[in-house]
């Protein structure tokens, strides 16, 4: 793969350990702030919801930015919202880190995933957008049980300061390793189009739908991993210091299935994301009825990273497909999808919570998203223009242009 992937991996590990992380720390962010677990979880959802407004608004807005430039301003948003939550001195400021940072998340995922798939043959772009998201999950591996372990060692704040190094380093990763606009492949990926032209990419119902699946797809894992601090310690018995350890294995799953879903998306993108979805449906429904046994939930905790992430780079190609002629706003947009969709889950699950239905009720709200993300993708693939419709060849990601 291109060095240059590296850049973007190295700006996708500091935004996926700031999204991630704070669900290891929030028992001690909810004592800190003195306010309930519902109320904590809302920096999740609120972060959540702020990607998506960034995806659309910021993507939108830089489109006649080069994108190399773009990613680089972005950067400095992402590094000015994690400054403010390090020193945040009460809950509504640390939401207003949150949101700061947040706002560049979409964008940054977005834009970026044009250029990864700019920097290497058709036949590969589902694999080098797995790349760049491979710095988001080996932030789930290594970086939110460290971020984790530092929180509760040395004081939450202490790892938001750590995330902001990680910010700035992205910003050079980026300034030195990615090409700029000059005419190759990779460069012309990197380049401006028109807010026209990309909104027009909109008319095609099978992004519409593309998109959807993804807010109920990803969503369903997310429900389910949202409050899993409180169903492994309050359920499944473990102690509050063996929960990074524990992140450590869901991280492994994130980061195997991210692989080796953007490789058998590579071979048949449908396929792929159909039976990902089932998979992901059964293992959110047997992880809620095992939770009760250490050894159960250890294996759950692995399938539950591994299938969910396994969608992500098949997601993420079949917009880009589908808006193959200006794909960068789809793109971001489907990003504001995935983070709908945690917002959903999130919601749904302290729905469940707030009813007074127990820590695995996230698990069960979880698994019924992605029953209906399934339905919708097998709608999607049999409409006109889908991927199992008579009149139509199944679309490959090789068939994606810039």
């Amino acid at each position: 793969m291109p060095v240059a992937l590296l850049a973007l991996a190295i700006g996708g590990f500091g935004i996926g350990l700031t999204e991630f992380v704070i669900m290891g720390l929030l028992p001690e962010v909810a004592d800190d702030f003195a306010v309930s677990e519902t109320t904590a979880g809302y920096l999740i959802s609120g972060y959540a919801l702020s990607v998506a407004v960034g995806a659309i608004a910021l993507t939108l807005a830089l489109t006649r930015v080069p994108r190399k430039t773009a990613l680089l301003g972005l950067m400095v948003l992402f590094i000015l919202g994690n400054l403010i939550s390090a020193v945040a001195p009460s809950y509504g400021v640390m939401m207003t880190g949150r949101v700061v940072a947040a706002l560049c998340h979409g964008a940054f995922f977005g834009i970026g995933s044009v250029v990864a798939a700019g920097l290497v043959a058709a036949g590969r772009r589902a694999s080098a957008i797995a790349f760049m998201f491979g710095g988001l999950t080996l932030a789930n591996v290594l970086g939110v049980p460290l971020g984790t372990f530092l929180g509760q060692a040395a004081g939450w704040r202490s790892t938001f300061w750590a995330i902001t190094v990680i910010g700035v380093l992205a910003f050079i990763g980026i300034a030195a390793l990615v090409p700029a606009a000059r005419g190759t492949d990779a460069a012309r990926m990197s380049g401006t189009t028109s807010a026209r032209t990309e909104l027009a990419a909109f008319r095609s119902p099978q992004v519409w739908l593309s998109i959807a699946v993804t807010v109920l797809g990803y969503g369903g894992m997310f429900g389910g991993f949202t409050y899993i601090a409180f169903t492994l310690t309050e359920v499944t018995g473990f102690a509050a210091g063996a929960v990074p350890w524990l992140l450590v294995l869901f991280g492994v799953g994130l980061f195997v299935g991210n692989v080796a879903g953007g490789r058998a998306a590579d071979r048949n993108l449908v396929r792929t994301l159909l039976v990902v979805l089932a998979a992901l449906t059964v293992v959110l429904a047997a992880f809620a009825l095992t939770a009760g046994s250490k050894p159960l939930t250890i294996v759950a905790l692995l399938l539950m990273g591994g299938v969910g992430f396994a969608t992500v780079p098949g997601l993420q190609m079949r917009v880009m497909h589908y808006a193959s002629s200006a794909p960068t706003l789809a793109s971001g947009a489907n990003i504001a999808a995935f983070n709908v969709g945690n917002a959903l889950g999130a919601w749904l699950g302290g729905v469940t919570l707030a009813a007074g239905l127990g820590y695995t009720s996230p698990l069960w709200a979880g698994a019924a998203i992605t029953v209906v993300g399934l339905v919708v993708l097998a709608v999607a693939a049999k409409a006109p223009g889908g991927e199992l419709h008579p009149a139509v060849a199944v679309p490959t990601p090789a068939a994606v242009a810039a």
